[in-house]
């Protein structure tokens, strides 16, 4: 059975920071593109960043592009998103996802096969 498993989620200041991990088991990753998703109440799920499988290329969101970070360990079947500066405005469940089709990048959701459970996220002063 595979699963992702989001953790690292919870309430922080606004300009503070958090990082998330999303560990795989059941399968291995390793050649497939892993992406963060975000879904604040009332709104669509919306694409926050993906990085290729082995970690050399990343794409950002334009709300998030250059304060936080996607990464992977594929030695240990895990992504991870290092969030700084975070905003009020930055509250969601962030979920993990990836594609099953080797080498394939999207931003849609629907391109995307396994999903985590998601953790929440509270920017809040």
């Amino acid at each position: 059975q595979v699963q992702l498993v989001e953790s690292g989620g919870g309430l922080v200041q606004p300009g503070g920071s958090l990082r998330l991990s999303c560990a795989a088991s059941g399968r291995t990753f390793s050649s497939n593109t892993m992406g963060w998703f975000r879904q604040a109440p009332g709104k669509e799920r919306e694409f926050v960043a993906h990085i290729s499988w082995n970690g050399g290329s990343t794409y950002y969101a334009g709300s998030v592009k250059g304060r936080f970070t996607i990464s992977r360990d594929n030695a240990k079947n895990t992504a991870y998103l290092q969030m700084n500066s975070l905003k009020p405005e930055d509250t969601a469940v962030y979920y993990c996802a990836a594609v099953s089709r080797p080498g394939y990048t999207s931003n849609a959701p629907s391109s995307y096969d396994y999903w985590g459970q998601g953790t929440q996220v509270t920017v809040s002063s």
